[in-house]
């Protein structure tokens, strides 16, 4: 009797707000290979915001996810059969096979990987596209300069957080935003943020503007919403927005700019990244991120659910801000 994979496929729509509903979790069974094919057993799959936009069928910077087919999503595992002469059985790999347990395909789209210094997870966050966002979104958009001030909202999670340890080895003053004491907490005594504004408070203009007396030239934007127009309040002339994501709005929230003439009164620079459209920037980014990571200069935090079948619920509660860094399933 074949293997059987365990996979989770997006069943329907959300009609408002996501929930495990919209999800279906089946069995098929693993085929045999065929010449030039590899099967990957997955170890890892990262849970990541973007993944909510695509549950909806409308217009965004990613195709929707069809209905019936396995979620989308990046995995690292191992190799555990081959028919390719360019893959061996053993091989740690990232891959983009989704919500399911296993991976098959011809090779095309496999990174090979080197777990020996670094755990499989981090290839899938610091080490994965979650650092290079945060890498081209700092370098490249905010492009602070030493001295100056960059604030970076869902500080404690997986992109805000590398945002904020890069903006220091860069000698900038770096303000976070979370959510909670405890997260504050984390962003300024462990990640080494200069200060952490709780927006959970009620008083993030009143906070935020004494956590950046001087202003804040740069700001990394996870979020949207009220804390995109604190933040802008707060801008200096010609400060630089970088605009990764809009999680306030992912579950159907309106979000309307409450001040947009103020990109005018200060002069700013507010730029939408996809980290996937600047190919060139991987290499130069994965190499800083893997000598600090290497040396531990950059701290990172996962947040690991256990088996596939808990994947709908921890996609749930990342939505809702309940991880403490990366979002990971562990499928092993």
């Amino acid at each position: 009797m074949p293997e059987m994979n365990r996979q989770i496929l997006l069943a329907n729509r959300p009609a408002g707000a996501a929930s495990t509903s919209n999800f279906q979790s089946v069995e098929v069974p693993l085929a045999p290979l065929t010449y030039g094919q590899v099967r990957v057993r997955n170890h890892f799959l990262s849970l990541d915001p973007y993944m909510r936009g695509m549950m909806n069928d409308s217009k965004s910077y990613t195709a929707p996810q069809k209905l019936g087919q396995v979620m989308c999503g990046a995995t690292a595992g191992v190799v555990v059969e081959s028919r390719n002469e360019d893959w061996r059985v053993g091989d740690n790999v990232t891959a983009m096979f989704g919500w399911q347990n296993y991976g098959t395909c011809d090779g095309g789209g496999l990174q090979r990987v080197d777990a020996t210094h670094v755990p499989l997870s981090a290839f899938l966050g610091v080490l994965g596209m979650t650092g290079v966002t945060a890498w081209y979104g700092l370098n490249r958009v905010c492009a602070p300069t030493p001295g100056e001030t960059v604030a970076v909202s869902a500080a404690s999670g997986a992109v805000g957080g590398i945002v904020g340890q890069l903006a220091k080895r860069r000698e900038c003053r770096v303000v976070g935003i979370a959510g909670g004491a405890e997260k504050c907490r984390y962003v300024v005594e462990e990640l080494g943020f200069d200060a952490c504004v709780d927006y959970k408070k009620g008083s993030l203009q009143t906070d935020l503007a004494a956590a950046a007396p001087g202003g804040i030239d740069g700001y990394f934007d996870n979020v949207g919403g009220v804390v995109l127009d604190a933040v802008m309040a707060c801008m200096n002339p010609h400060g630089r927005i970088a605009m990764c994501g809009a999680i306030a709005g992912y579950e159907g929230q309106k979000l309307v700019m409450a001040n947009p003439a103020l990109i005018l009164v200060s002069r700013l620079r507010v730029e939408g990244f996809i980290v996937g459209e600047h190919p060139n920037d991987w290499p130069v980014a994965l190499d800083e991120l893997g000598g600090l990571v290497a040396g531990g200069a950059i701290r990172f935090r996962e947040s690991i659910a256990e088996g596939l079948a808990s994947a709908p619920e921890a996609f749930l509660g990342l939505l809702a801000g309940r991880n403490f860094g990366k979002q990971l399933v562990r499928l092993i």
